[in-house]
This record gives C-alpha cells, structure tokens and sequence, in this order.
C-alpha cells in the first residue's frame, strides 16, 4: 500500500492540460515555502551574528566577573585579589576605581565616566590596550604631570590631542557649610583609544590608580571593585558563582551575563518574535498547499471512488494527498535553505551591505549560521506544511464511491 500510494501521488503532481491551474498553485505552494525558510535562515544567521558581535564587543572592552563589597570601598584588595586567584577557572583579575567627573578642555566640557586603573594587569583582564588609535595605556603610570586615555568621541568632542591638557572636576570633595567642595586636578591627555562602540567611545576615560583614587576620595590602596578575567566566557556565571561563596555575602559577584541580562533578554526575545512572523510566510504557503489539494481532491472525486472500489483502503487514499503535501513542503524546505545557506555565504564573503560606524559595532552585516536555527526552520516548515494536509486528505478518505459514481 505504501508503494501504491507513493505512486498515484507522484502521478497527481504531473501537470495534465486539464490541472494546469492546480499545478500552479502546487507551484507557488512549493516556492513559498522555500521563500519562507530562505527568509528565517538569513534574518536568524544576521541577527545571530549581531548578537554575537555585540557580546564580543561587550566582553572584549569589559571584565568577565565584577566583584565589589557591600561596604563600598574595598580597604584591602591584595588580601581580596589573592581569594579569587585561588577560584578555578579564573585567569587574571585587576583593581580599578570607578567615578564620574567634569571633563574642560580649551573649547568645550563634557561629562565623562572615568576607571582608575593598573595597566599591566589591566591588560590581561580587558582588551582596552588593543584598541588604543595612539599612544599606550602604560602611560598612565607616569605620576607628572598625571595622564589621562580618553575615548575617541569623547576627544572628538572635546578638541584635544594627545600631549594637550585638560581638568577633571569631580563632587567628592569635603562638606562645608556650602555645599560640597569639588576635587579639581589637571592632567595630560596620553592616549585615545576607539572600541567601536560609540557609547564607550564618547563617556570613557581612563586614569592611573593614583589620581582616580584623589578624585574618588578613597583611602590609599582602597579600590571599588576587582575586576577578573575567567578561562571560559560561557562558565563564567559558575566561576562567579564560586568567587562568590569563597568570598562570603560581603562582597556581591556578577557575571557579564548578569551585567547585561536586560539587553541579552531583549535581543532573545527579540529573535523568538522574528522567528515567529517570518513562520506566517510558510504558513501563506500551507494556506496555498491546502486549496490546491482540496482542489485537486474535487476534481479527482470520481478516481477516488474507482480506487476505492477496487479495493484501496481509506488509510490508502489518505496516504495519497499526504504524501502529495510532504512532497510539496519537502521539495520547498530543500529549496529554501540551499538558497538561504547561499545567500548567507554570499553576503559573508562580498560584505555588500556596509553599516554606519557611529551607530552599530560593526562595518558590515555580520553573519553566523547555526545548525540549530536552520534544523528548527526546516523541522517547523516540514511540521506546517504536512498538518496541511491533514484536511484534505481526510475529506479524500471520506469520499463515497456510490455518491460519487452516482451520475457516472
């Protein structure tokens, strides 16, 4: 029965004279399924890719894991920086200082987030050094005149150089019955660095620990928080997770992933809505499977009848038209991610698309194909278009061969 069926179903998909209108919509069934699955695998690969190039971004201009205390200040971070050298997994760790000040230069002023910072284990936590356009980030360790890296908006906007100067004001002076008395310090701008992402690039300043920790108002030695450095990025919530019970609740220890868990949550949920509206064009295409084989079972009405009454089963019949819409979504799902994969590689390889640089941290439309994503496109458009059949496969099962011969 099985070969029966395969048989006269692959005989209905031959376009007769007579079914040419049928065999058109078979047609466009077939060529909006693979439409849809072509859609799905190179919207998913490009937001894939985004995701992916946003998180290297984040990852390579930031720490792994943030540990910092309750109290505020950690008053002994050798003691601090040592507990968390012993967690497995992780690879480096760095003090920094983190404050906001006034930057003034000779033209403009602008507000400025500003990281004290050792730069020689600096460096082996975050990427900051590699994305320096001049000057070094160990320059920061000459005490006089005191030097500053700013970001390369950030210097944009303020028309500075490197070797030009500018004054840092920051609100974390002593109370007087005034008010607060601001911390005013000059320093020498050393280094402009470019990450790529304009948010850091125009609010971004780096100092050396000494002069982050008069602006800040800290004791000597104390620092804000210790950044690290994990082995593994995707484990690094389990290492965190580890340097948080070693330390004792109180200290408070996150991960990336908790850092930037709105944005992530965003982008995820983001990519499951596009899934999900790109599924409507294969489901366009059920719609077509299903009016062309409810058509073609109307007009096969009184061939159905004589197999019938020759002895095919009504399993046997319902076999037919669903081996007919398997064919179709089969056929279509094939189409549709061969041509997917080859636009993706096309526009992987040519990089046509250019992306501006002041709002996207990329040049170009990044691109990354996960199998998974394109077996999920291939299993839901297979899964869609053969519960289209189901209906007109049954109405076929349903056909009487003695109303149907009736008039014959």
């Amino acid at each position: 029965m099985p070969a029966f069926a395969w048989f006269v179903s692959l005989r209905y998909l031959r376009a007769k004279r007579k079914q040419k209108f049928i065999s058109l919509i078979t047609l466009i069934s077939i060529l909006g399924v693979a439409v849809g699955v072509m859609a799905l695998i190179v919207v998913l690969a490009v937001y894939t890719g985004f995701t992916e190039g946003l998180r290297d971004q984040i990852i390579g201009i930031n720490s792994h894991v943030i540990v910092q205390s309750y109290a505020g200040a950690i008053r002994q971070p050798r003691e601090l920086m040592a507990a968390v050298a012993a967690t497995p997994g992780v690879v480096a760790q760095t003090p920094v200082i983190y404050t906001q000040a006034l930057i003034t230069s000779n033209a403009t002023s602008s507000g400025v987030v500003l990281h004290g910072i050792d730069p020689e284990s600096n460096q082996k936590v975050v990427a900051i050094g590699e994305k320096m356009k001049s000057g070094a980030l160990e320059s920061l360790n000459q005490e006089q005149p005191p030097t500053i890296v700013l970001g390369s908006d950030l210097a944009r906007t303020l028309q500075v150089l490197p070797g030009d100067r500018v004054q840092l004001l920051a609100p974390n002076g002593p109370l007087t019955p005034m008010g607060v008395l601001p911390k005013l310090r000059v320093a020498s701008v050393s280094g402009i660095f470019a990450t790529g992402m304009y948010e850091y690039d125009a609010n971004a300043g780096y100092l050396g620990l000494d002069l982050a920790r008069s602006l800040a108002g800290l004791e000597p030695e104390a620092v804000h928080a210790i950044e690290v450095r994990v082995q593994d990025v995707e484990r690094a919530d389990a290492v965190a997770a580890a340097i948080g019970q070693r330390l004792g609740s109180s200290y408070v220890v996150r991960d990336w992933m908790q850092l930037n868990q709105n944005l992530f949550a965003a982008l995820k949920l983001e990519k499951l809505g596009i899934f999900i509206a790109l599924d409507l064009i294969i489901l366009v295409a059920a719609l077509n499977i299903i009016s062309a084989l409810i058509m073609l079972v109307m007009e096969k009405n009184r061939d159905i009848a004589i197999l019938k009454s020759m002895g095919a089963t009504t399993s046997a019949i319902m076999r037919i038209f669903l081996y007919q819409g398997l064919v179709i979504g089969v056929t279509g799902t094939i189409l549709g991610v061969f041509s997917g994969l080859g636009l993706c590689r096309i526009l992987k390889t040519c990089k046509i698309i250019e992306l501006p640089a002041n709002v996207y941290p990329m040049s170009t439309i990044p691109i990354k194909v996960v199998p998974a994503d394109v077996t999920l496109i291939a299993v839901s458009a297979l899964v869609i278009t053969l519960l289209a059949t189901l209906y007109p496969s049954r109405k076929a099962a349903g056909v009487q061969p003695a109303e149907a011969l009736s008039y014959e």
